[in-house]
């Protein structure tokens, strides 16, 4: 299982970006997908989760109401949308992935199978 996440960079303050999580080998539909992120001298944060079963979503508090996790099925992908960027969400961001049953209620969570490589978020003006 490989996972990638991209399209990071550098944004300004209460701007946005569109993060995607692309798989090589595999079918992310059938893996419920966690984005975690880890900022500078920090311990990894998870912030979203999509689960395979119906796709809910779960978020923790600090970006519920401006993420939006969702699946592009048919580009095999998962995205994140990051509206009203803040400093503190600055990080590198994961895509994870895990084969767990029934609906995502743990967007805190940091414990997933596999995890890609991370992808940069600036946010700075």
């Amino acid at each position: 299982v490989q996972l990638q996440a991209s399209g990071g960079g550098l944004v300004q303050p209460g701007g946005s970006l569109r993060l995607s999580c692309t798989a090589s080998g595999f079918i992310l539909d059938d893996y419920v997908i966690g984005w975690l992120r880890r900022a500078p001298g920090k311990e990894d944060e998870g912030v979203a989760c999509v689960s395979s079963s119906d796709d809910t979503t779960d978020y923790v508090r600090s970006v519920r109401g401006r993420f939006t996790v969702g699946r592009d099925k048919a580009k095999n992908a998962v995205y994140l949308q990051m509206n009203s960027l803040t400093p503190e969400d600055a990080a590198d961001y994961y895509c994870s992935a895990d084969l767990i049953p029934g609906p995502c209620t743990f967007a805190s969570s940091t414990y997933y199978r596999h995890r890609g490589q991370g992808t940069q978020v600036t946010v700075s003006s």
